[in-house]
């Protein structure tokens, strides 16, 4: 029997990695409540085996960017904040309509807490 493996999880910067590494940090730089819930989507990622496993937590409200953003994906952490993280595959792994095929990604890079729709 094959164990299964997590999504891995990378950081665009160094900063980034530093803020989300601690909770004193996520608390510090976002307040309790942001930080709380950021560390539960990043706990739920660390345990998905893949990206698909997100898409069935309705929580999480997972969904693919468009535009300039194509291979990025979104989740909720608290409103309007959103954590995006963009796809860590070369090739990107698509579906034959062009769409990200969540089931093969299983490697992402922390991009960015934002509001999107700023």
């Amino acid at each position: 029997m094959v164990a299964s493996c997590s999504v891995e999880l990378l950081f665009r910067t160094n900063k980034l990695a530093k803020i989300c590494s601690t909770e004193a940090e996520m608390v510090r730089k976002f307040g309790p409540d942001m930080a709380r819930r950021l560390q539960a989507r990043l706990t739920e990622l660390d345990q998905a085996t893949s990206l698909a496993e997100m898409r069935r937590l309705p929580h999480a409200r997972a969904h693919q960017l468009m535009r300039d953003r194509d291979e990025q994906i979104s989740f909720d952490v608290a409103h309007p904040n959103r954590l995006i993280v963009e796809v860590n595959h070369d090739p990107v792994p698509r579906l034959s309509d062009g769409g990200l095929d969540w089931e093969a990604i299983t490697s992402l890079i922390v991009v960015e807490i934002t509001d999107t729709h700023e």
